[in-house]
């Protein structure tokens, strides 16, 4: 049986990436992308169309497919293609 997280007493096995909190997520992307992602910027990120589960969590799959989505847009609207 899997042994619950030292910084996670309440989720034995850790974190499930189809259902984060907006805590959850903001930890996790701050963590993998080197730089400090904040709840406020997740909430903004939510605000602006950012998908959501029924319940409110994040599936972190969808939201990082969102935001890649929502980049390219911003850099085609801003003339940030490839210049060919």
């Amino acid at each position: 049986m899997p042994t619950p997280r030292e910084d996670q007493p309440d989720r034995p096995g850790g974190l499930n990436p189809a259902a984060l909190s907006v805590t959850d997520t903001a930890r996790t992307l701050t963590r993998v992308g080197g730089r400090p992602i904040t709840e406020a910027m997740i909430e903004r990120d939510i605000e602006d169309g950012a998908p959501t589960n029924a319940d409110g969590t994040i599936n972190l799959v969808h939201f990082a497919a969102w935001l890649v989505r929502d980049m390219a847009e911003s850099a085609s609207a801003n003339g940030g293609g490839r210049g060919d």
